[in-house]
């Protein structure tokens, strides 16, 4: 029998689905592009060289080793892991965000993070269909271990995300008050290092001391975004059933080879970080002497200010061919604010001379 009219999206999509925004991204052509803290740097000519004759070498009509076990060492090796933990390797560290929590998204199940935090930690608790909960930072951007604990002890998440730094206001939290977390957490907790080697700080010594911990990062800040490879390590009973929830052969061939590739000379990427740094702190002492700029400290690869006016200054600098990120409206405590990437030290100048236009203008 011929129904009378066709199933649509409003019909068979689930209603918080249609209730979501899709995670954007401006179009960058042609712009000094500053909004997605990525490294600015290339690799150079030699070691584009070795990519091409492992690429070349790559097996394209094999299915990849779901196990990676060379990677793995390599990562091992290269990143400093800690031995007798467990590896698991990701798309990118957002496709383990959302393997860690399908894992534990039974029915009523809670995902926690202090707010504002990476965007992905709420869409993914929407998509496996758990409830988020953020607890604010405070308004220094400081974590509020007291409201933490309160919210953990009333909520009972399964699993709680802390960035380290965080994302988006570049900071590090006390360390002690990390660890107050994750003693009481009644659940997993997952260290997000993405900008770990900004910072030069880490819990990944801490794994032994901390049963329910796990710490993710990923190679994109490193300098390796356009390959979409992320990592977690934490102790094997917690690997073992997260990675049930892995789809097969999600890190390709071809990412492999070219990781492996590259982190045989991961100190290429330690100079670019280095100098990254050294930009990092330079950007923020000229945007410091700007009146009516309020800049925050950042451990990471970006900058977080406040302006008097965020979207006129973010319109004024797209207008100039840079782009940069405008979070305000994403979160209370980011009223009025911008993010900064920092880039080469030509980009940085270029958005120096732009914003200080914006501003005289």
């Amino acid at each position: 029998m011929k129904r009378s009219e066709s199933p649509s999206p409003q019909s068979v999509i689930r209603e918080d689905i249609r209730a979501l925004a899709a995670y954007t991204v401006h179009p960058a052509q042609g712009m000094v592009k500053l909004d997605a803290m990525e490294n600015p740097y290339g690799l150079p000519g030699w070691l584009r060289e070795e990519l091409a004759r492992a690429v070349a070498g790559a097996q394209i009509n094999r299915y990849p080793d779901p196990e990676a076990p060379a990677l793995k060492a390599l990562l091992r090796r290269t990143m400093d892991l800690p031995q007798g933990f467990d590896i698991l390797l990701g798309n990118g560290s957002d496709e383990i965000i959302a393997m860690v929590i399908s894992a534990v998204a039974r029915p009523g199940a809670v995902v926690m993070a202090p707010t504002p935090a990476f965007a992905m930690y709420r869409m993914s608790a929407i998509l496996a269909k758990a409830e988020f909960v953020g607890v604010p930072l405070a308004p220094d951007f400081s974590l509020d271990a007291q409201s933490m604990l309160a919210a953990m002890q009333e909520r009972r998440p399964g699993v709680v995300f802390v960035a380290y730094p965080n994302n988006p206001t570049g900071n590090l939290f006390d360390e002690a008050a990390v660890c107050r977390v994750i003693e009481a957490a009644p659940g997993l907790v997952v260290l997000d290092e993405a900008y770990h080697v900004f910072a030069g700080r880490s819990f990944m010594s801490r794994l032994r001391e901390y049963p329910n911990l796990l710490v993710l990062r990923t190679l994109s800040k490193l300098g390796l975004a356009g390959l979409r490879l992320g990592y977690a390590v934490a102790q094997s009973d917690w690997i073992r059933e997260i990675d049930k929830v892995r789809g097969p052969y999600n890190v390709g061939v071809l990412t492999q080879a070219v990781a492996q590739a590259i982190l045989e000379h991961a100190q290429v990427l330690q100079e670019q970080a280095a100098a990254i740094r050294v930009e990092r702190e330079r950007l923020f002492a000229e945007l410091r002497r700007l009146p009516g700029v309020e800049v925050f400290p950042s451990e990471a690869n970006f900058l977080l200010l406040r302006v008097p006016d965020a979207e006129a200054a973010f319109q004024g600098l797209l207008a100039r061919g840079v782009l940069v990120r405008n979070l305000h409206g994403s979160h209370p405590l980011l009223d009025q604010c911008l993010r900064f990437t920092v880039g080469t030290p030509s980009e940085n100048a270029l958005l120096l001379a732009a914003f200080c236009e914006v501003r005289a203008g």
